[in-house]
């Protein structure tokens, strides 16, 4: 695992490979990047969004290998996860009886932008969550 801090930026940029054991270092992670940025209302949202989409890099990309980036941007933070597969995500109905299939719904409900993007390398996710979110408190 490699990862960068620029000095004197708001923006965090780190190269993993997921595991399932690896997702609450992970979220904790974020947390402290966020609470060191004074983002501490947008902490759980963020966490929650992230886990999804780093849940999804294991599940439908066939590697664990993705980058996450952290950015801090006006009233906002942008988390964006890179991953090799051109497979963009959809949000689908969620059955709530099944154990999977809820990811993209959640995100899509919790955060206030989200969109994916092709990259030559494969393609980037990325979500926003504002200052004022609903669900940052």
């Amino acid at each position: 695992m490699i990862v960068m801090a620029e000095a004197g930026t708001k923006q965090y940029r780190q190269e993993l490979n997921i595991r399932p054991d690896s997702l609450a270092r992970i979220r904790r992670d974020v947390a402290v990047h966020l609470r060191r940025w004074g983002c501490e209302p947008m902490v759980a949202p963020a966490a929650l969004c992230t886990t999804e989409l780093l849940s999804n890099v294991v599940k439908h990309t066939g590697s664990p290998d993705c980058v996450l980036t952290l950015q801090s941007i006006a009233d906002a933070v942008r988390i964006t996860v890179s991953d090799a597969s051109t497979e963009l995500p959809v949000v689908k109905q969620p059955d709530w009886m099944s154990q999977n299939g809820r990811g993209m719904f959640l995100l899509s409900e919790t955060a206030d932008e989200w969109g994916a993007e092709p990259t030559p390398d494969g393609k980037d996710v990325w979500f926003e969550i504002r200052a004022s979110n609903k669900g940052a408190a």
